[in-house]
């Protein structure tokens, strides 16, 4: 049986897509069985971020209508071939999907896979309630800005109302000058402030944004690492957070961030 992890925020723009995208390569890096399903319909993207935009014949919708069966809907990896995604539609009228729907597909593909991530619409819609429905866990994903952090906190309490069985943070585009600066809220007030295990921080790194928007794959060492550890501790209940801080720490760290700021 599959772990379904929805992946959610509340805001968007918190780079919720590029996170998921990514923890499904990493995971499928250490050999699970993965698929990443886009349950943004009409506004989904995660197909381009994954770079398979051309290679989508149905979509989830087409499978929820009878049209297709999901195996047939699954677009295979180009570079990891345990790797799937499930795209939607750009297009369909919304409304007449729901949660169940949703279940149902997932249900189909649950013994073929290790890991179910469900990429969440921002919000706290009828598209968020579609996607939280069939799934066990949650990944909440937030920035270290206030505004990110306070619609966190309303999500966290809407998943209440659903069976999710575990609550998981990771704060992205975290910035290490930023922090050490004290121009940024700091990790422990975060997680204070939520109050949920934090199983990763992801820099900010202009690699992520750049890789994923023309479908690639991501090349920077830290920001992989940094997906490698959250991948590692969501599978082994590790708890090993990537240290955004360490090039900016010591005399030429210090040199180095502040050079940053005034540029």
């Amino acid at each position: 049986m599959a772990r379904k992890i929805v992946m959610t925020s509340g805001k968007g723009g918190v780079g919720k897509t590029t996170v998921c995208a990514n923890l499904g390569i990493q995971l499928a890096k250490l050999g699970f069985r993965v698929v990443i399903i886009d349950v943004d319909i009409g506004l989904n993207n995660l197909d381009v971020v994954m770079g398979v935009e051309n290679q989508v014949v149905f979509d989830i919708t087409d499978v929820i209508m009878g049209k297709c069966r999901p195996k047939q809907a699954l677009v295979q990896d180009r570079y990891l071939s345990s790797l799937y995604i499930l795209p939607s539609s750009h297009t369909y009228n919304k409304s007449n999907i729901n949660g169940e729907h949703v279940k149902n597909v997932i249900s189909q593909l649950d013994s073929n896979f290790d890991y179910i991530l469900i990429d969440c619409p921002a919000g706290v819609e009828a598209g968020f309630h579609r996607a939280v429905f069939p799934a066990n866990e949650a990944i909440v994903v937030v920035t270290p800005h206030l505004s990110s952090i306070r619609d966190a906190d309303k999500v966290l309490g809407l998943l209440d109302e659903y069976n999710i069985i575990y609550k998981g943070l990771v704060i992205n585009r975290m910035r290490g000058d930023l922090l050490l600066n004290g121009d940024l809220m700091n990790i422990e007030s975060i997680v204070r402030a939520l109050n949920i295990p934090l199983l990763g921080v992801i820099p900010e790194d202009d690699a992520i944004g750049a890789s994923c928007s023309v479908g690639g794959r991501l090349q920077s060492i830290e920001s992989a690492r940094a997906f490698t550890l959250l991948s590692e501790n969501i599978h082994n209940g590790s708890k090993k957070i990537f240290d955004c801080t360490y090039k900016y720490r010591g005399f030429m760290g210090y040199f180095k961030r502040n050079i940053k700021k005034m540029v």
